[in-house]
């Protein structure tokens, strides 16, 4: 569940917010996070498919915003990260015979959407922008 491209993603775009409009490089970017610049492009594509970022191609090129850090909120960024839910049931499948197995996962997925639209709810009333303002 928790492999930081959350974490990945947002510093991405508080670089990309902070930059001054100075298109950023992969290399960059990757140097910031502390992360082999190949994890930064394949980020950055999805946050590209998300219409978060975008790039100018050639010798001074570069990555920047695609939208005002103020239009981009925190629970959007993060449904863009995490299309699919964050939880997960366990590999094995449960004891259909047990009073237990035979209704865990089916209330296990109830606790899943509730506690994932709290967090996504939650995660909305911030922008990039204020995010942002921590660093000035």
């Amino acid at each position: 569940m928790n492999n930081g491209r959350f974490a990945i993603s947002i510093h991405i775009l508080t670089l990309l917010e902070l930059s001054n409009e100075e298109l950023l490089s992969s290399d960059y970017i990757a140097g910031s996070i502390n992360i082999n610049s190949v994890l930064v492009r394949k980020e950055i594509t999805e946050l590209r498919k998300a219409g978060l970022v975008d790039s100018k191609e050639g010798k001074n090129g570069g990555f920047f915003l695609a939208k005002k850090a103020d239009d981009i909120n925190l629970g959007d960024l993060f449904k863009a990260v995490y299309p699919e839910s964050i939880f997960a049931f366990a590999k094995n499948s449960p004891n259909p015979n047990c009073p237990i197995g035979k209704d865990i996962n089916k209330h296990l997925e109830s606790l899943y959407v509730e506690a994932e639209l709290s967090l996504v709810q939650e995660l909305k009333r911030h922008s990039l922008a204020e995010f942002c303002q921590k660093f000035k």
